[in-house]
């Protein structure tokens, strides 16, 4: 992804306006190594829009456990299921959750999906769902 890219290229050390800029798009704290960061009941940022081919990486910065799972018709027709723990759809997803808290991402765990479809996606975390943990990415051509 470009923000990564710039932050690598720039070792992690942007100027003022340059990180203001890239602040919802560079992941928590302006890490360069993710994207979207979990807090303790949210997604952090709760959006992200990337280009089609792009890999979204998704790391556990809370103490909870979480998941990242798309949700039942969230995503494009055409576009392949996500979800941490590699299930193939969302009540596999869930029954693993509930069975032995399958697909669970621990504190400093990470996740990654590359979208090759344009399209809006939305996914929550299983555990957190109730509370509206839910993310959205955004594939543009």
């Amino acid at each position: 992804m470009y923000r990564r890219r710039f932050l690598r290229r720039t070792g992690g050390v942007a100027s003022a306006a340059a990180a203001v800029g890239l602040a919802g798009c560079a992941g928590v704290g302006g890490e360069p190594d993710y994207d979207v960061g979990m807090l303790a009941a949210a997604y952090q940022p709760r959006e992200v829009t990337v280009s089609v081919g792009d890999t979204v990486v998704w790391k556990n910065t809370s103490a909870r456990a979480h998941t990242v799972t798309a949700t039942d018709g969230g995503i494009p027709d055409d576009a392949e299921f996500f979800a941490s723990g590699g299930f193939d759809d969302y009540d596999a997803a869930l029954s693993a959750w509930q069975s032995d808290f399958g697909g669970r991402l621990e504190n400093g765990d990470r996740y990654e999906h590359t979208f090759t479809v344009p399209g809006t996606y939305e996914y929550v975390c299983i555990p957190h769902r109730e509370g509206g943990m839910f993310g959205t990415v955004v594939v543009e051509e």
